[in-house]
């Protein structure tokens, strides 16, 4: 992390001074409104932002809680111990730690060289987000996103281990400086610096510490659709895990509400709009590249789907680009 970024963080703060000199636990005042055991974002965000970033307060011991907000903690230097839906991690320098608010958490008390960073994000921020990210709408991203905005009960929190990243590094570093020194049209970069550490993080998916077998499985059954959903097949796949092809089956539908085909059609159908969008491929081509022989089948489905047919898509999209084009700037 450059230099500027690490001399703002390291220093003690007033609260963390008030700790040193004998403070008995967490200032409640200052995380929590009541008696309850809730965070508030409304005492840690600004009136009207969605998003900021506080550096973890070391020295303390914070009790059992929750938040009303997604928090992703990052560590700069050193580790943190945490105690997530009742699971211990050992956070270390370089790691990324998504919490939903449904997630209760405990905190160890860190040492002055255990330097972490505390990303509070209000769940609609994610949604203009997810917008920036070009259709891309794969089963593996709404796992991903739905366990952040606490909709999927599977997991509470999503602890990666990609201190070896370098792309997902840099990323967070550009989101904790524009955080912090807030330049020229920071909400767009923090919105496009959040997009594409998703999207790399997707691609990451192997540095995912899991809690339960159950999570992992879920995980790697999207991870191979999101690589294999041209020729891949359940019986590969079914291999690959160790399963029962029928109890495989069984299995995905119980836990994703839709059976193997239709997550394959679902991610084959969202890399079709991004290459009408993206490329000059016909549409015949496109429907091959994608792991459709039958021609005819994939104009069907695209068209049940998106209530046009992929070149009524295309075209549209084409139209809206002219349109944004003729805006004054």
């Amino acid at each position: 992390m450059r230099q500027e970024l690490l001399d703002a963080l390291r220093p003690v703060t007033k609260e963390e001074q008030r700790i040193l000199d004998g403070q008995k636990g967490i200032d409640r005042e200052l995380y929590m409104e009541g008696n309850g055991n809730v965070i508030n974002s409304r005492k840690l965000l600004e009136a009207g932002r969605i998003i900021s970033v506080r550096k973890h307060t070391r020295f303390v011991h914070f009790p059992e809680h929750t938040h009303d907000y997604v928090e992703v903690m990052y560590m700069v230097e050193g580790e943190t111990t945490h105690v997530v839906d009742g699971d211990t991690i050992h956070l270390k320098a370089g790691e990324l730690l998504f919490m939903s608010q449904n997630a209760t958490q405990e905190i160890q008390p860190a040492g002055e060289g255990d330097i972490g960073v505390n990303f509070i994000i209000l769940p609609e921020f994610f949604d203009s987000t997810l917008a920036m990210m070009d259709g891309e709408d794969s089963p593996l991203r709404r796992f991903l996103i739905d366990c952040l905005r606490g909709e999927n009960s599977a997991a509470g929190y999503l602890h990666f281990q990609v201190a070896d990243v370098l792309p997902v590094q840099n990323l967070v570093e550009n989101l904790i400086w524009s955080l912090i020194y807030e330049p020229h049209g920071r909400r767009k970069i923090n919105q496009g610096t959040m997009a594409i550490l998703i999207m790399h993080l997707m691609n990451h998916t192997d540095t995912l510490h899991y809690r339960s077998p159950e999570q992992q499985m879920q995980m790697e059954i999207l991870s191979y659709i999101e690589d294999n959903y041209r020729e891949g097949s359940l019986e590969e796949l079914s291999q690959l895990l160790h399963y029962d092809m029928s109890t495989l089956s069984r299995e995905i539908k119980k836990r994703f509400g839709k059976n193997y085909t239709d997550l394959v059609q679902d991610k084959r159908l969202v890399q079709a709009v991004f290459m009408l969008k993206h490329t000059n491929l016909s549409v015949a081509d496109i429907g091959f590249e994608i792991g459709y022989d039958n021609i005819s089948y994939f104009y069907r489905i695209f068209q049940k789907k998106y209530g046009m047919t992929p070149k009524q898509y295309r075209k549209q999209l084409a139209e809206v680009d002219s349109a944004a084009a003729e805006l004054p700037g």
